[in-house]
């Protein structure tokens, strides 16, 4: 029986996030540049290469698999990929296979992903103005990504709004973000905005919304109840007495989830980001190109790159700079 993934602090590692492209077709503010420069398509893993790789994982004991981006859906026949593991749910392997997306391609792809496999959805929506949707997401467009939430739940699929809380942006849609999840039957989860990628473009410190406040916020209209339920990610719960409704928070700044933490990242160029908060990671491309016809290389190198995951990450904003600031995108990591 194969030895399921370990690391130091005696975490299994059971959640593999992986992004299939840099790419995207918004420019989200706190997410990349305006003009950003993508990588060659020569150092993307291929489709298959992809495949492998995530099948090299669900080996080692990864039961859900997060498909990310970039904006996933804009790959070129990402379809195949989506297809192709669903070999992994029909055996077992695999207990849940998930996309975050932007939901800018939902309408054409929802049917697809269900038949794929895909039961749950997280789709990335700060705001419900169209103008300021415009604002922060730079070339988005508001109506197509309604429609797309439109679609992917007449297909079936289990949505959860993302939203990253933005001070002096979205403080004045708390309830109103809120209050149309609820009559969608959607959960939400909030965001604090994390410190990655050129600070010259975007001033995080002053756009960092502490969810401690903003859940004070929420408890002025609603009776809080916490949650002991995990998905899986960083997620903290409640459930708000008054509606019933579901609500997240992921706080990587306010009370960070290190402890739990029971995920890594795969870049679409086969770099394993060991942890969202550090610079550290492995190539595993490497492995992967080199020994075309053996996973024993892979393997090894997984097991090597997982037995270096660090405790926990530093973001700090307390000292009003961003202490733990990483210099990557997180468009290059996965969102």
């Amino acid at each position: 029986m194969t030895v399921k993934l370990i690391d130091p602090f005696q975490r299994p590692i059971s959640y593999l996030r992986v992004s299939v492209t840099d790419r995207c077709d918004f420019r989200c503010v706190y997410c990349m540049a305006e003009n950003m420069t993508f990588l060659p398509k020569k150092e993307l893993l291929t489709l298959e290469e992809l495949d492998r790789m995530c099948s090299t994982f669900i080996g080692l004991g990864v039961e859900k698999l997060r498909i990310t981006g970039g904006e996933p859906l804009v790959r070129r026949d990402i379809m195949t990929f989506f297809r192709a593991m669903t070999r992994h749910l029909d055996s077992g392997a695999l207990q849940e296979l998930t996309l975050t997306t932007n939901g800018s391609q939902l309408e054409r792809f929802a049917d697809q992903l269900f038949d794929a496999g895909v039961r749950r959805v997280n789709v990335s929506l700060d705001t419900l103005d169209e103008d300021k949707f415009a604002r922060v997401t730079r070339w988005g467009r508001l109506p197509q990504v309604l429609r797309g939430i439109d679609a992917a739940q007449a297909a079936g699929l289990r949505l959860k709004i993302n939203a990253v809380a933005l001070k002096g942006f979205n403080e004045d849609e708390l309830f109103t973000l809120t209050e149309w999840c609820a009559s969608r039957d959607i959960d939400l989860t909030f965001i604090e905005v994390m410190p990655m990628g050129d600070l010259g473009n975007e001033d995080r410190i002053g756009q960092y919304w502490s969810l401690d406040d903003l859940r004070g916020q929420l408890a002025q209209n609603y009776t809080l109840i916490d949650l002991p339920e995990r998905t899986g990610g960083p997620a903290r719960y409640v459930q708000l007495q008054e509606s019933g409704q579901k609500i997240g928070f992921i706080t990587p700044l306010t009370h960070n989830f290190c402890e739990s933490c029971n995920r890594v990242r795969l870049t679409c160029t086969g770099e394993l980001f060991m942890c969202l908060g550090q610079e550290d990671n492995a190539d595993l491309r490497a492995a992967l190109r080199n020994h075309p016809d053996s996973n024993v290389p892979l393997e090894a190198a997984i097991r090597d790159a997982i037995s270096l995951k660090p405790k926990g990450h530093d973001f700090d904003y307390s000292r009003q700079r961003a202490d733990g600031q990483v210099s990557r995108h997180m468009s290059h990591t996965g969102g």
